[in-house]
């Protein structure tokens, strides 16, 4: 039993730093693009559209991983992509964290009519499908970065919510927080300063999972021409691009699909890791 407790915290470790590594690799491209972009990513050169990445023959040293059929460069799009996926991730996720977190720990530890409230609007908010809801959003209140991110608030606050709730209930009979009570503390006060703490270690959670959910449904409204200006270098845009010339140019398809492959699987498994990390049966 103690070895394969072992096993699985090794591998949870494994899976924790290399997806850690790769987020923090995109971080860092995606902060210092202007420098590490070869090329400018909106700039086109028709004599040079759909060149080869680097290894095949008719390459062009300049265009490490191709261009596409207006003679961009692909790599250069792909690390300016990151810049929007990575914001998206960040501003959406800690936005739908707060909301849905703050909502859920009032729902889980006041109970009573909050609770109703809260439980009936979330049980309605989830009966939308949310790919259907979040283009639906977008295209009321229009294209734009900040369109995308308030589309993704407006759907997953309510995971967080929900998940709250319960760990907020169950933390609400503990007895550390009925002797908080009998000392004569304030509700509010217990619930930051008592429930809040012991229920972080699922929010942390929940918000990787969440930087993922956002990088995919920035790439789906990219992909219909639902997100930014066309001309702007998003990997959902390029997917799309790619997905109509994938006979003739297979990398303008493929480079910026594994780059979206990996940083939601990276976002994922580290989600997974600090759940094994935080799991005191692990520890």
């Amino acid at each position: 039993m103690a070895d394969a407790r072992g096993l699985v915290k090794r591998r949870a470790g494994a899976r924790l730093w290399l997806s850690a590594g790769w987020l923090a690799l995109l971080v860092i491209v995606a902060l210092f693009a202007p420098l590490l972009a070869p090329q400018d990513p909106l700039m086109q050169d028709l004599f040079a559209a759909r060149m080869p990445p680097f290894w095949e023959s008719g390459a062009d040293p300049n265009f490490l991983l191709g261009t596409d059929s207006l003679g961009r460069d692909v790599l250069s799009r792909i690390i300016y992509g990151a810049r929007i996926a990575l914001g998206v991730a960040l501003v959406a996720g800690l936005l739908t964290c707060l909301i849905g977190s703050l909502l859920g720990l009032i729902a889980g530890y006041f109970r009573g009519w909050p609770d109703l409230v809260i439980s009936r609007f979330v049980d309605i908010w989830m009966a939308f499908p949310p790919v259907l809801f979040s283009i639906l959003l977008i295209a009321v209140i229009g294209t734009g970065l900040s369109s995308i991110i308030i589309a993704v608030v407006v759907i997953d606050w309510t995971r967080f919510a929900r998940v709250i709730r319960a760990e907020a209930m169950s933390q609400g009979a503990m007895d550390y927080v009925a002797s908080a009570q009998v000392s004569g503390r304030k509700r509010f006060s217990i619930m930051l300063t008592e429930i809040l703490p012991n229920v972080l270690p699922t929010i942390v959670v929940l918000l990787t999972l969440e930087m993922g959910i956002a990088v995919i449904v920035e790439a789906i409204l990219s992909f219909v021409n639902l997100s930014i200006s066309t001309d702007d270098p998003t990997w959902g845009s390029m997917i799309a691009e790619g997905r109509l010339s994938i006979h003739q140019a297979w990398w303008v398809l493929v480079f910026p699909l594994v780059a979206l492959f990996l940083t939601v699987l990276s976002f994922s498994q580290l989600g997974e890791g600090l759940k094994d990390h935080f799991d005191p049966v692990l520890r």
